[in-house]
């Protein structure tokens, strides 16, 4: 408390015991116990107020020890299972030494295909990725003293190469290169390309890349089987100057269904990992193919996007068409796109009415909404807009196909120059969104004209929206599966089921395989209240299994990321209910962790060098701990806060002064005093 403080409060004394002496004891002659009891509570009183008045405050000092954060992240992933003795001997070491415990605060996490808190250790995680748990840890410990611990075979299989993002990381690591780290002489196959989708009775290419770690000049063969027939074989040459060898094979697709292709390279004689020497894919042979056209009589970029999204999936073919292209050339087409539509497409109109095509109409800045009105009839544009900037929002009771896996959440705006749309009986997709307000005016509409199908856009500038998925996701596979699903909706002339079942021909064995299935009731609106069953059989093995399916939001799930590699067929049933759907899926046997037989000391010490950090091995902790308790960048600091604390709580004084003052007058009064 300051000097100044303390002579206040003695001048408030001072003063109060003045104020009293002066009204009790100057000039009067009254004198006892009563008096005295009156001086004191009325000194009480004006003590009190100049208290409150003058509000005492001293400086409250706290002392505090900041210790350094030390992360320990441990490789939880099947490739380090090999060397989970040495992994837990130095986990052990590390966590239980008391040096450590009293100079750090430490925080145990695992990762491998995500980053999890420390529970228990069971090397199962399919995938690693390192470079995502660096940058979760990153943006917690960036500004606090801290030191990461890594325990890690350093084989990534998935992510962005953490030996370059390391640079950009505020933190030192410490990776423990745990496992194998000696070069044994090895041969892989790399990577395997193929399209998903092949067309009958045509070629579909296969691109098989074969690497080689070794001293020697080696010779092998490769085979391509098919359903387990061989249709393929090269025998190739490696040597130390030579380890790469890319073979593009030419297989011919002669039946439809999903065809199991497997690559094998003949093994080395001494090889000690022979599980990275085959790898399967599945390419799928349908005998048909959606044309697509798009018409316009303009360039835009978004022409350029669609056509991009459109053939990502190779069951669909684009063709780019002016209005005024022979109608002739038109009659393989069985979804039209029309961009920005004018007068100059009345013949293209007509031809569609006539044909009962399926068509999606794209409107923007350039739109003839007039003409739109006059020659169609499922909405109508409300004209006499200026060009606005008009953002999207789902709907997520939309009922046609399932929407559930896409979001528009931060997409950039869309541009037109259209007002309200009155829909008829249409289906908004999308709603409006301008100047903050949602309004009751579709933006993506779809509805039925006659067994024909027909969406319509109001707004041009898609392809910011593909561009917005890509900086979202780094890929543009969401983007482009939502328009898969408009062409596929489009392309359908089959009549609207109340159970709609999503599934994959293919499943990654390394990846999630799921199952989603929506069911409606008869007014066609979501029904989250059945029962719907998933029933499973293996194909290889004959089995069966029977799994209901969970609600999430608006649909129902089934996850088999746990089923064995093999073929399935599946039902799914909706419980008191006569409708059922039914398919067929492969789960590939893949696990991307077994292709890695050594560890990646090398990757490992170059993140280490990127972070001012050293590499160690498991034989090294007592080095690496020694080295982490004496560097004086890790020393716990001691840190003082001041804290100004009022001396008093005004809210008592307040009541004392009150209750001083208030028996004052009561006593007075009680003795006849005035």
């Amino acid at each position: 408390m300051q000097i100044s403080t303390i002579l206040f409060i003695i001048l408030a004394a001072v003063v109060a015991l003045g104020l009293v002496l002066f009204q009790y004891y100057y000039k009067t002659k009254r004198r006892g116990k009563i008096i005295i009891l009156l001086s004191f509570l009325r000194f009480i009183g004006f003590f009190g107020i100049l208290m409150l008045l003058i509000n005492p405050k001293f400086i409250k000092k706290v002392y505090s020890v900041e210790k350094a954060n030390l992360v320990v992240l441990v490789d939880n992933s099947s490739s380090v299972s090999s060397a989970k003795n040495d992994l837990a001997t130095a986990l052990e070491n590390i966590t239980t030494n008391q040096v450590i415990e009293e100079q750090f605060k430490v925080s145990k996490y695992t990762f491998g295909s995500a980053l999890k808190e420390f529970d228990s250790l069971s090397f199962t995680d399919k995938t690693t990725n390192i470079t995502t748990p660096l940058a979760a840890l990153d943006e917690v410990y960036a500004h606090n003293k801290t030191a990461v611990v890594m325990l890690t075979d350093g084989n990534q299989t998935i992510g962005q190469d953490y030996g370059y993002y390391a640079a950009q990381l505020k933190f030192p690591i410490y990776p423990i290169a745990v496992g194998d780290t000696t070069q044994y002489e090895d041969l892989q196959i790399s990577n395997v390309n193929s399209n998903k989708f092949a067309f009958l009775k045509n070629k579909y290419p296969v691109e098989i890349e074969i690497a080689y770690t070794g001293k020697n000049t080696i010779q092998t063969s490769v085979d391509v089987l098919v359903n387990g027939k061989s249709v393929y074989t090269e025998n190739i040459k490696l040597s130390p100057t030579s380890t790469v060898k890319t073979i593009a094979a030419l297989l011919t697709a002669n039946t439809v269904g999903v065809k199991n292709v497997k690559v094998v390279v003949r093994a080395l004689e001494n090889e000690r990992n022979t599980k990275n020497n085959s790898k399967n894919i599945a390419v799928e042979v349908i005998d048909e193919k959606t044309n697509i056209a798009i018409i316009s009589a303009i360039e835009h970029p978004d022409i350029g996007v669609l056509k991009k999204a459109i053939e990502s999936n190779e069951q669909r073919s684009v063709t780019i068409k002016k209005p005024t292209v022979s109608l002739k050339t038109l009659d393989d087409v069985d979804v039209f796109i029309l961009y920005q539509p004018e007068a100059s497409f009345a013949a293209i109109y007509r031809y569609i009415q006539q044909k009962k095509a399926s068509v999606f109409t794209i409107t923007g800045e350039k739109v003839d909404a007039n003409f739109l009105n006059n020659i169609q009839k499922g909405y109508r544009i409300e004209g006499g807009y200026p060009i606005q900037e008009t953002f999207a929002v789902l709907n997520s009771g939309f009922t046609k196909f399932d929407i559930s896996d896409f979001s528009v959440d931060d997409f950039p705006p869309l541009s037109n120059g259209a007002g309200l749309i009155d829909a008829g009986n249409a289906e908004a997709l999308m709603q409006m969104k301008i100047l903050g307000r949602t309004l009751d005016s579709p933006l993506l509409l779809a509805v039925d004209n006659n067994g024909a199908k027909e969406m319509a856009l109001f707004g041009e500038n898609i392809w910011k929206w593909r561009m917005q998925s890509y900086r979202e996701y780094q890929h543009f596979e969401n983007f482009d599966a939502f328009i898969g699903k408009l062409m596929l909706y489009l392309s359908s002339n089959k009549t609207k089921n109340r159970l709609n079942v999503e599934y994959q021909n293919i499943y990654e064995g390394s990846g999630a395989a799921k199952i989603k299935a929506s069911y409606f009731d008869e007014a066609f609106v979501f029904d989250g209240n059945a029962t719907v069953i998933l029933k499973l059989k293996n194909s290889d093995t004959g089995t069966s299994k029977e799994i209901p399916m969970v609600l999430k939001g608006n649909f129902y799930e089934a996850d088999l990321s746990n089923f064995t590699p093999a073929s399935y067929s599946f039902t799914v049933t909706v419980k008191g209910e006569n409708r059922s759907q039914s398919g067929k899926f492969t789960i590939l046997d893949f696990d991307v962790e077994q292709q890695f037989l050594a560890t990646d000391a090398k990757k490992l010490k170059q993140l280490a060098s990127a972070t001012n950090g050293e590499l160690y091995f498991p034989n090294e902790v007592d080095a690496l701990v020694k080295y982490l308790t004496s560097d004086n960048q890790f020393i716990p600091t001691q840190k003082s806060s001041e804290n100004t604390v009022s001396l008093i709580d005004f809210r008592i004084l307040l009541a004392i002064i009150i209750a001083a003052l208030s028996a004052e007058w009561f006593i007075r009064k009680y003795n006849g005093l005035i």
